[in-house]
Order: structure tokens, then sequence, then C-alpha cells
């Protein structure tokens, strides 16, 4: 019994390693995109590969992420217990498994998709690691607002999955959650303030006040909103699709208006969670749009 304990929590740490909740949001925004650039319901199987294979890509390049943060992970209080800092998953483990990911990604999309959007999709990991994690991580309070790109890239690979390559509504979902990322990066950094410094990671709330990152997280959320709005004149969305980004905007600059004024924890607190309802919500808006004549 005691075996099975410990093989099932050996199996869960490098689960967590992959960080699955990251992943599926990721998983939701290539979805969308299939479904946006058929116009209709994508092949059953295509979408299985392209889920599967993004899942592996985006989760090796969280592991690749756990082995290069494993420093400043021990430093802070909400990741210290993570597989790596807490020693309960060995480094080099963790660089072996991310970069066997990503390689297994590489081959599902060559094989079975169409080797650009497995290109993409591990130059998206290469990004994320190497740009973002490596380099601008700890050395600009900008850190997140370029380093996000990595993360809005799954769109690309399901565009590319589907047409074999690359157009201006892929672009306008790419650059969707490219202005998504810093409201909702910096929304949790003013809650971890603490954490990040203490790391000496110079997140915005770090190098600067609250009320200027308060200031940020409103005009980028209003950047966002223009986005969302401005996608629908590409012709490919419907009423669906824009009286959510309308409805879903406000809210979200609500949300922001109410941090700015207000400078509270509270006001962050709601700002992260809802920009997590918040993309899921807009790309899900985009699938209805796609089925509903």
């Amino acid at each position: 019994m005691k075996t099975c304990y410990g093989a099932f929590a050996k199996v869960s740490d490098y689960v967590t390693l992959t960080k699955p909740r990251i992943v599926l949001l990721l998983l939701v925004t290539a979805l969308a995109a299939m479904f946006l650039a058929a116009q209709s319901v994508p092949p059953l199987s295509l979408m299985i590969l392209v889920l599967g294979a993004g899942a592996l890509a985006a989760g090796g390049a969280n592991a690749l992420n756990h082995y290069l943060d494993r420093d400043i992970d021990q430093q802070m209080h909400r990741t210290r217990h993570r597989p790596v800092p807490s020693k309960r998953i060995g480094p080099h483990s963790a660089l072996i498994f991310g970069i066997l990911l990503n390689l297994l990604a590489l081959l599902i999309f060559s094989l079975w998709v169409n080797p650009l959007s497995g290109v993409i999709a591990v130059g998206a990991t290469l990004f994320y690691v190497l740009v973002y994690t490596v380099w601008l991580k700890r050395s600009t309070p900008q850190n997140i607002v370029i380093g996000g790109a990595a993360g809005a890239v799954p769109p690309l690979v399901g565009w590319a999955a589907v047409t074999g390559g690359v157009s201006l509504p892929a672009l306008y979902l790419f650059a969707i959650i490219f202005f998504w990322t810093p409201p909702h990066f910096w929304a949790l950094a003013l809650l971890l303030r603490d954490d990040y410094a203490r790391a000496g990671v110079p997140m915005l709330p770090v190098v600067t006040s609250p009320e200027e990152t308060s200031r940020q997280i409103f005009l980028y959320t209003l950047l966002l909103t223009a986005v969302t709005i401005l996608f629908h004149l590409t012709g490919r969305t419907g009423w669906i699709y824009l009286t959510s980004a309308l409805l879903l905007g406000a809210l979200f600059l609500a949300l922001a208006g109410y941090l700015l004024r207000s400078n509270s924890a509270r006001g962050a607190r709601a700002v992260f969670y809802y920009s997590m309802v918040y993309l899921s919500a807009i790309f899900a808006a985009l699938v209805v749009d796609t089925l509903v004549p």
C-alpha cells in the first residue's frame, strides 16, 4: 500500500510540474482558434492530436520553468512547496521531463498534424524558457509584457493546425491574450509583492508603487477591450462574440477601475480571478459564435 501511495505521489508531483490549470486555459484558446479557422467543428482526430500535443508542449515548458526557477521558488512562500524546491523531484529529472515532453509534442505535430504547428508550439517553449524565464523575469519589470507573448501562441498553433498557415484573425487572437496577460499577472503580483521582493524578482509592483501598477492594469485592460472589439471588424465573428466582448470587457474595466480607485488587495484579487473567467468566456463565445448561424 505504501509503495502504491508513493508511486501516486510521484506521478502527482510530475503532473504538478506541468501546471495543469494553466495548460487547460491555454488549450481552451487553441481549441477556439481551431473552430474559428474551420468555421465549424474541426475533425475530432485533429482536435485530439492538437490538444494532446499542445498539452505536452505547454506542460513541458512549465516543467522547464520549474527547473530554472528553483532558486526563486525556494525563497517565495507561494512556491517553496513545489516539487523541485522541496526536493521531491530532482532538478535534472524536471529538466529531462520538460525536454522529453516537448520532443514528443514536436513529433506528434510534425507527423500527424503539420510541421508549422509543431515549430510554433516548440518555438513558444523556447521563447518562454530562454527569453522570459532566463532573461526577462530577472532583469526588467516589463518581463511579463514581452514574455507573455509565449502564452499567446496557442491560438496560432490551433489556426496553423487547421489551415496550414497563420492569417490576420489568428494574429488578433494572439493579440487578445498578449494584452490580457499584464492585467492578469500584475494583479497577482500585487498580491504577492512581498514574495517577489524577497526573491529579487523585479515585477512591476516591486519596482514601482501599487498605484502605478493599478494604473498600468487599467490601461492594458482598456487596450484589451479595444482589441477584442476591433477583432469583430475582420468579419470572422458575429453578434454573439461582439455582445460577449462588450459585456465581458465592460466588467473587466469596471473591476480594473475599482482597483485603480481603491488600490486594495480585494480589488487585485477580483481582477486576478475575473481575468481567468474572462479569457475562458471570450474564447468560448468565439466557439458558440462559430457554431450558431
